[in-house]
């Protein structure tokens, strides 16, 4: 990927976007670097039984990542044409929402 030697701050609770031209590095940035870690720390924020499904998850390749919170991503696809998908479905955030509350 092009991401070498930057240094950046992103405001929390706002909305931010990823712009730069083809093969800039935006998606390694938004997917492989930042949603990888916020993901990996959602998963850490499960208990230990919730994360015996789930794959091991390894840090991503940077030096610093301070205040990220745990994250979840939309990727861009195409939905599928089933009429009972749902949000959580289409998301594939469902899989994650049905360990977090199996045990409650």
């Amino acid at each position: 990927n092009n991401l070498k030697h930057i240094d950046l701050e992103i405001p929390r609770e706002k909305l931010i976007v990823v712009t730069g031209l083809s093969g800039s590095g935006k998606s390694s940035l938004a997917f492989d670097t930042l949603y990888a870690e916020g993901q990996r720390r959602y998963v850490e924020s499960l208990s230990a039984y919730a994360r015996q499904f789930l794959g091991r998850m390894h840090k991503p390749e940077c030096d610093y990542i301070k205040g990220l919170p745990p994250a979840i991503a939309i990727e861009q696809k195409v939905t599928s044409r089933n009429p009972r998908s749902t949000v959580g479905t289409s998301t594939e955030i469902y899989e994650y929402l049905r360990l977090l509350f199996a045990r409650v």
